[in-house]
């Protein structure tokens, strides 16, 4: 699970071209963490979404209503 979410962040981070809020986050966070600790830290925030819709039994919405 945990190599899973860290290929869609890094997905997210280095390939997507579609902008989001999560993917500005991290694209911040990398030029001041650094590239690995910014992956590893949308990886966790992937996961709390995902988790929070299973829980809720939700769909995704792509924007910032998804990740907020």
């Amino acid at each position: 699970m945990r190599a899973t979410l860290y290929a869609a962040a890094n997905a997210m981070l280095m390939r997507s071209i579609a902008w989001s809020s999560l993917k500005a986050w991290g694209v911040r966070l990398m030029k001041i963490k650094g590239r690995r600790r910014a992956i590893v830290a949308v990886a966790r925030k992937i996961a709390v979404v995902l988790h929070r819709m299973w829980i809720d039994g939700t769909e995704f919405r792509f924007g910032s209503e998804a990740s907020a």
